[in-house]
């Protein structure tokens, strides 16, 4: 039995402009996302008979059709003529609901293997086809790089030369519904003393119109970002896309534990904390 193991990263938002809705109840957006070094891992290997069998221990996952991965195995499967007859294992790190496209990296990363797995050598725009049909983040993990995402997230472009920079990923124990987000973002108001305006790091220039709508409801996460501003080990922070995740650009890598240790005294253990990197471009090594 064939089998691969693939390493499917989280991402964050450096910038999300929000441009206006669609006709189709979308948004359309601008923003620069990056890959960061947290990775949930699939295992994926065929099968004689049956059909696909989807195994994920983490609480609260879907293990039917819900699953993006699980939708886009039948996707890859139905679209090309192969039967499902998978056994595909999804051990998750990064959290759900927390604005780092767990999913979608997840089902993007279920393409790229099933498309090694059965040697199909697909274009990348017959790729992000068929990523664009399971959702709005799922095209970008394809590229495998830093890009700017337009329309509502299905036209990539990647972009070469940022550098990889430290940082420190929060996430309270809660999640932000995405489509809640946005339809709140044009009627929402800025929490007085909240900074919201852009900042100029190492990272790139941070800014993100969903902070809005989502502090005014979340008030603690408002909070968590005024706090790590004011931290000096940290030089820009932000809320990645619809959140709750909030992530702060580290001026120096080895002063994250210092700070992550602080930030549990002052918020509780409960929140989850993540020291990472930034890998703006795939190595070739």
């Amino acid at each position: 039995m064939d089998s691969m193991r693939w390493l499917a990263p989280a991402k964050i938002n450096l910038s999300l402009k929000i441009l206006g809705r669609r006709p189709d109840g979308f948004h359309n957006l601008s923003s620069l996302m990056v890959p960061v070094s947290v990775f949930d891992t699939l295992e994926i290997a065929l099968k004689d008979v049956g059909d696909i069998e989807f195994v994920c221990a983490a609480p609260g996952i879907p293990l039917d059709d819900g699953n993006l991965v699980v939708r886009a195995a039948r996707l890859f499967c139905s679209t090309f003529g192969f039967p499902p007859r998978l056994r595909i294992v999804l051990g998750k790190e990064i959290p759900h609901g927390a604005g780092l496209g767990g999913g979608s990296s997840d089902a993007a990363t279920t393409l790229l293997a099933l498309d090694a797995l059965f040697q199909t050598h697909l274009a990348r725009q017959t790729l992000v086809d068929l990523a664009a049909e399971l959702g709005s983040d799922v095209p970008f993990f394809l590229v495998q790089s830093a890009a700017w995402i337009s329309g509502r997230g299905e036209q990539v472009s990647p972009i070469e030369g940022l550098p990889s920079v430290p940082l420190l990923l929060v996430k309270p124990p809660f999640g932000v519904p995405t489509p809640w987000a946005y339809s709140h973002w044009k009627e929402s108001e800025e929490i007085p003393g909240v900074p919201y305006g852009e900042q100029s790091t190492a990272a790139g220039t941070l800014c993100n119109d969903l902070e809005r709508p989502v502090f005014q409801k979340y008030v603690l996460l408002a909070e968590l970002k005024r706090w790590l501003l004011v931290q000096p080990e940290v030089e820009g922070a932000l809320m990645s896309g619809s959140g709750s995740t909030l992530f702060a650009v580290l001026r120096q890598k080895q002063c994250g534990v210092a700070l992550k240790e602080r930030l549990e005294g002052e918020f509780g253990t409960q929140i989850w904390i993540c020291l990472c990197e930034t890998i703006p471009q795939k190595s070739d090594g």
